[in-house]
């Protein structure tokens, strides 16, 4: 198996198990690195496994039905596999104050559905970095949190 099937085999047990419809947060200690950088434009960049997984845990309860699905089959080179996704999720949970641009009361019942483009980094076979492109702006306005101009 080529460098490039190992690494897009990772990142889709990636994707599928900590992106996914269930989040088993035991596979950050498994394939990110120890000092991995998570960054994605609707929150502030996430350092290391902990924070990483603290993250998640926080997303997860503010949207438990938290979900995101490959759009298109990964693309690797060397260090690098693309991915594209969708998803989403309902706000049911607790408050979420992650937001960049601003914060949800609890249980406001917005959904959010929307789309991206990640690059993630490999090296030794664990995840570097996840640098996401995404469509934000779609998120932020079903959930209310920006409006659109007229």
């Amino acid at each position: 198996m080529s460098r490039e099937d190992e690494n897009k085999a990772i990142v889709g047990r990636w994707f599928t198990k900590f992106w996914g419809e269930t989040c088993d947060l035991g596979i950050v200690d498994e394939l990110a690195a120890p000092d991995m950088l998570l960054q994605y434009s609707l929150h502030e960049p996430r350092r290391g496994r902990e924070d990483i997984k603290a993250f998640m845990t926080d997303f997860r309860k503010a949207f438990p039905d938290l979900n995101f699905w490959g759009a298109a089959d990964l693309i690797a080179e060397g260090d690098y596999v693309v991915g594209r996704w969708e998803g989403g999720g309902t706000h049911t949970g607790p408050a979420f104050g992650d937001f960049l641009a601003g914060s949800l009361p609890a249980n406001t019942g917005r959904k959010m559905r929307f789309t991206g483009t990640t690059v993630l980094k490999l090296k030794d076979g664990k995840i570097t970095e996840e640098i996401g492109l995404d469509d934000g702006v779609t998120a932020l306005q079903q959930l209310g949190l920006i409006k659109l101009a007229a």
